[in-house]
């Protein structure tokens, strides 16, 4: 569990930003249910997706998510790691698999994070920012995420990762503006069994 509360390259919570915002935001509580949300709600609806908002610069590591206020759904998900880990908060990283369009092939990964609460473990959250088609919400036990499964093609990726997923740090770090990362969403084939 010691890899959930690291401090990392991209989920870099030990940068005096990161965590001067982490106690910010926790300051007075000692609920860790409570401080989990906290910290999602300020993600989710304080830091703006850079696809929604037509945003840059594009970003990765948390700390830049916080200094610019946007990042696409997978720096959103560093940042919201790191402020929960800054808080000693188990945070993993999570992926959806989603076709672009919502309705037909090509695909792309979704961004969204796990956090260990007691008693009930895992719980996944998603703070890519609600919209009008988007009512991501904090309601342990239940999820409620920001994209339902729907069709053929899409999945839940099962794994709680401790580091991004390489495609989506070479996405994020090859590409300039948000446009482009649109244009090259990063993606993963499905294990057949």
């Amino acid at each position: 569990m010691k890899k959930y509360l690291a401090s990392t390259k991209h989920i870099d919570w030990q940068h005096p930003a990161v965590f001067a915002k982490a106690k910010e935001l926790s300051e007075g509580w000692y609920d860790e249910e409570l401080i989990t949300k906290i910290c999602f709600e300020f993600v989710r609806d304080e830091i703006k997706h850079s696809w929604d908002y037509q945003l840059n610069p594009v970003t990765c590591r948390a700390s830049d998510v916080l200094e610019h206020g946007t990042g696409y759904c997978y720096a959103k998900s560093h940042l919201l790691a790191a402020l929960l880990r800054a808080n000693h908060i188990h945070a993993g990283l999570c992926y959806q698999r989603l076709t672009i369009t919502g309705e037909v092939p090509p695909f792309c990964l979704h961004g969204l994070n796990a956090v260990y609460l007691e008693p009930q473990g895992w719980y996944r959250i998603d703070a890519r920012g609600n919209n009008a088609s988007v009512n991501a919400q904090f309601c342990p036990p239940q999820e409620q995420l920001a994209f339902p499964i729907l069709t053929p093609g899409e999945a839940d990726l099962p794994e709680i990762w401790a580091e991004p997923l390489a495609v989506v740090v070479e996405t994020l770090e090859a590409y300039g503006t948000f446009q482009e990362v649109a244009e090259n969403l990063p993606d993963v084939d499905l294990i057949k069994k």
